[in-house]
């Protein structure tokens, strides 16, 4: 599908109502092509957003080497380091996003995580790193809550899980690059190049959303505050709506898997298939298994994961279109045949047949991004969405990426003792891919919740 063709803004006369009802949006929307555009730069920071966060899974076993960690300390490093403050601060980002110009709110953040990303590959401890990692999840706070209510307030109501599958793209996309840059780079001139390789490009994007992105409510309801819900009031709205917490309980236990894995899975492939991937290595012209891993997962990683968040939009539109529950079903069902499949993988023997078989259940396992985020967009009213989602990432946030990593580590390091630190991760990630399952009754929660309230 071609940007000039894209769905995004199409709307019909019999669909005008939906598309600006006066009680939502109080302003009209952009220009097909200016909405375009700023999905398509959004999703671009948001990418660059992975890059950054992401690109320490790919660095994990050197710094491991480097720094003396155990696997609880890169569970720390990769996850709850840097989530902490990124779920703590993401609200009161949020109700600046709703009182200034969330694009300017956008550039600023993109500068400070992509500082941070550098101030990584200058650390020489492990506080040190965490500490750097910490402050990337500073400058990552502000992103995303601003970037969705932004995109939820450009394009037609109908069309809003489409957009944000498409703005989710960054998470797959930017796991590919981050994977990809950092093995290549981290291979020849080791992992602190690759840190800083990947937050140069950070300024120059962020100057560009600076001057380029617009916010389409006029300046002078961005600087109202009389229209504004308190904090106390979105809470309240949110508690008489227990979609969004069934919502919430199962982003954060997809989350738990996804950064959870990510975190081990280069781990995985160098303890157990070294000389397999060293031979394949060479047989490509690589330098050495690390960059041949980072190229191989990050492209699995990048295009299973990209088709499954535009498939899950797409459906996402079209399901809600037929029954209120339809976006948490799309979720739902995902996440169902996801896990099994997942949890498979991991024992296919050969570690290129696992590279190559891990896009099935990945594919699946990211349709889940639009629908959810699209539900979540239509529970509040319009000068409430960032601070509605920046809620709901905290949820997410809270128990995904905060613990994922940390308690996936854990239990590596528990099977370790009986199995050893190779067949540890195995069975680490064979157990967490079992949480799918709760993950998709708590979205059949959500969608019996949805139907019951419509």
């Amino acid at each position: 599908m071609s940007i000039a063709t894209h769905p995004l803004t199409e709307v019909t006369e019999a669909e005008a109502e939906r598309v600006a009802p006066p009680a939502d949006r109080p302003f009209d929307l952009p220009s097909a092509a200016a909405a375009r555009y700023s999905v398509w730069l959004l999703t671009l920071i948001y990418m660059l957003n992975f890059v950054d966060r992401q690109i320490v899974n790919i660095l994990a076993e050197p710094i491991k080497r480097d720094l003396g960690l155990a696997d609880w300390q890169l569970g720390a490093m990769t996850g709850l380091g840097f989530a902490m403050f990124y779920t703590v601060l993401g609200i009161p980002m949020a109700r600046l996003a709703e009182r200034l110009h969330r694009g300017k709110i956008i550039a600023g953040c993109l500068i400070v995580w992509s500082g941070f990303t550098v101030a990584c590959g200058l650390s020489t401890s492990f506080v040190q790193i965490l500490m750097a990692r910490i402050g990337v999840g500073v400058g990552e706070a502000g992103c995303t809550p601003s970037a969705q209510s932004l995109i939820a307030d450009s394009v037609p109501a109908n069309k809003r899980a489409t957009a944000l599958g498409t703005f989710s793209m960054g998470v797959p996309i930017g796991s590919l690059a981050g994977l990809v840059l950092g093995g290549i780079v981290a291979q020849s001139y080791g992992w602190r190049a690759a840190f800083m390789v990947a937050g140069a490009p950070g300024v120059l994007l962020a100057l560009i959303a600076f001057a380029t992105l617009r916010d389409p409510r006029p300046s002078g309801a961005a600087a109202d505050r009389s229209n504004l819900m308190p904090l106390s009031a979105v809470l309240a709205q949110l508690r008489r709506q227990p979609a969004f917490w069934w919502l919430g309980a199962g982003s954060a236990l997809t989350a738990f898997v996804g950064y959870g894995q990510q975190a081990f899975y280069v781990s995985f492939f160098l303890r157990n298939y070294t000389p397999e991937l060293t031979a394949a290595a060479e047989q490509v012209g690589f330098a050495g298994p690390l960059a041949f891993v980072g190229v191989a997962l990050g492209i699995v990683l990048g295009v299973s994961g990209g088709i499954g968040t535009l498939i899950g939009g797409r459906l996402g539109d079209y399901y809600a279109g037929k029954e209120p529950g339809g976006y948490a079903m799309v979720a739902c069902l995902s996440m169902l045949i996801a896990g099994p499949l997942l949890a498979a993988v991991f024992f296919m023997g050969s570690g290129l047949a696992i590279l190559g078989l891990l896009a099935v259940p990945l594919l699946f396992k990211n349709m889940w991004f639009g629908p959810v985020f699209a539900a979540i967009q239509g529970m509040i009213q319009q000068r409430s969405r960032s601070t509605a989602t920046a809620i709901f990432l905290f949820v997410l946030n809270a128990g995904g990426l905060g613990l994922g990593a940390l308690l996936t580590g854990a239990i590596s390091d528990l099977f370790a003792t009986r199995y050893g630190p190779a067949e540890g991760v195995r069975y680490a990630l064979f157990a967490t891919s079992l949480i799918s399952f709760l993950s998709a009754a708590c979205f059949w929660r959500a969608a019996v919740a949805m139907r019951r309230a419509a």
